[in-house]
């Protein structure tokens, strides 16, 4: 599949690109050799990550009001009552040991999509969507300054931007996760 990017010193062509994708859209035709990735952009700290859509049910704004939870980790922030459902809201930064999510207008609740643990986490903040092509994706998982590398499942490159696969169904199915008594 012809990648609009090399055609940005032509316009005419690219113009023609953006039209026959879109008729092809608009007819259902689909175009069996483009296949593509796409994610929901987030940053943690200074870092930029992504996470399959299909793992995200939802993005929230923060919400005013929160329950504390007495006995829990202090990365917990409480429970809040999200659309008549009651969602733990987890401070992913300072539950990877990174310091505290410094609450702003760009904070974000990221719900993830898993059938057996609700959770909401909270975030610096969401970039949107995110498409990568398949040729895109490398194994390697890049080093982080958020030390999120166990929860990593590889990287998309695009130029000299490098977008690691935060797996939010891994993080909410660890051990370390799960276990959110204070001792």
């Amino acid at each position: 599949m012809l990648e609009l990017s090399s055609l940005v010193e032509q316009p005419f062509e690219l113009l023609k690109e953006i039209e026959r994708r879109s008729r092809s859209a608009q007819s259902g035709v689909v175009d069996s050799t483009a296949r593509e990735w796409t994610g929901i952009g987030f940053r943690i700290g200074e870092e930029h990550f992504v996470a399959g859509r299909e793992e995200v049910r939802e993005v929230l704004m923060l919400p005013e009001a929160l329950t504390r939870v007495p006995g829990a980790k202090r990365w917990i922030l409480g429970i809040a009552n999200l659309r008549g459902h009651l969602l733990p809201l987890i401070d992913v930064k300072l539950m990877l040991g990174s310091g505290r999510t410094t609450l702003r207008r760009t904070t974000r609740v990221i719900s993830v999509n898993h059938r057996e643990v609700p959770a909401g986490l909270v975030v610096d903040e969401v970039l949107g969507f995110r498409r990568f092509g398949d040729r895109e994706f490398i194994d390697q998982v890049p080093e982080t300054v958020v030390r999120c590398e166990r929860f990593l499942t590889g990287s998309y490159e695009r130029g000299s931007e490098r977008w690691p696969v935060f797996s939010l169904f891994d993080l909410v199915e660890s051990n370390f996760f799960l276990q959110a008594a204070n001792e």
